[in-house]
């Protein structure tokens, strides 16, 4: 058989292929999206005229969040902008060309900022400690100067579902206190909003999205380079309880948006419970029993108990 014949009996199997694997993204994108605009909307994440500065780190989530985000803007009744910015922290081996072609190639507005945060990480943290929280509230404010100096009203982060729940077991069992990652919230000088878009997106599919639309992944040389890191703890402790109860993590992120003050033990949570507007979980009437079981004891050991009159 010569070449052609055998090309020409493959290329049906791989346009069927190829026709699979587009479906496959695409229904995998409509998941997604459909996540997105739902928690945009419970959540009430976006608003008319909002200018939102989208974090892109160059890893599989930002990457989705910013793809899912401008899908989403064209289908919202309302106009809203978003300005890719990337942070080059002058790490290591960094090559940013590849993320830098990407962004052209859709043209998304964007930046690429540079500072040398991995310096002042790797200078300040001690042989043994962990980078993550240096480098998160390093980058963190060099995005909020960077919305401020474009007018950007709020800032979106890529946290997905397992961020929060590994979050919330990280302050439970070693910060105690209940305390998660917020799909929103505002900057202390009132001037910024933060909101996490795919808050509740499951962390297997963003990567499967990821995977499979071949984003330019750039590698971190500082948190994705540590071992035995507690967040990493976390993670496998929620696989293990994921083995011997499957939707666990579905589970646990209904828990978060399930809380119930009175169960609790913080008094000031259980005041500001009783003083919330009777709009918010309404008590419901409950009729007044009349009648009860008797239950007359069998054995006791008292002579007469007194007698209350009704």
């Amino acid at each position: 058989m010569t070449f052609f014949a055998r090309f020409a009996t493959v290329l049906p199997v791989l346009s069927k292929s190829t026709a699979a694997d587009e479906e496959a993204v695409d229904r995998l994108k409509v998941r997604l999206l459909k996540q997105v605009r739902r928690t945009c909307k419970r959540y009430q994440l976006l608003a008319a005229g909002d200018r939102i500065l989208v974090a892109v780190s160059g890893g599989k989530d930002s990457f989705t969040m910013l793809e899912l985000m401008a899908a989403l803007k064209d289908r919202l009744p309302f106009r809203i902008e978003l300005i890719a910015v990337h942070l080059d922290q002058r790490q290591p081996g960094y090559d940013g060309a590849p993320l830098v072609g990407w962004l052209e190639q859709r043209g998304l507005p964007f930046e690429i900022l540079s500072e040398d945060t991995y310096g002042v990480v790797k200078t300040h943290v001690e042989e043994g400690g962990t980078y993550c929280s240096l480098c998160s509230r390093l980058r963190r404010g060099i995005l909020y100067t960077a919305a401020q100096r474009l007018g950007c009203n709020k800032l979106a982060l890529g946290h997905h579902r397992e961020d929060t729940l590994e979050t919330f077991l990280l302050n439970l069992f070693f910060a105690g206190k209940m305390q998660a990652m917020p799909p929103h919230y505002t900057t202390d000088d009132g001037t910024l909003g933060v909101i996490r878009p795919l808050l509740e997106c499951s962390e297997a599919e963003i990567a499967e999205y990821a995977r499979r639309k071949a984003f330019p992944i750039l590698p971190c040389n500082l948190c994705g380079s540590q071992p035995g890191l507690k967040r990493d703890m976390m993670g496998a402790f929620i696989e293990r309880l994921e083995a011997v109860q499957p939707n666990v993590r579905a589970t646990m992120m209904n828990a978060l948006s399930n809380i119930r003050p009175t169960h609790m033990l913080d008094p000031e949570v259980l005041e500001a419970w009783h003083a919330r507007p009777p709009h918010v979980r309404p008590v419901p009437e409950v009729a007044r029993r009349t009648e009860h079981a008797s239950a007359e004891p069998i054995r006791s050991s008292l002579s007469r108990l007194p007698i209350i009159d009704a």
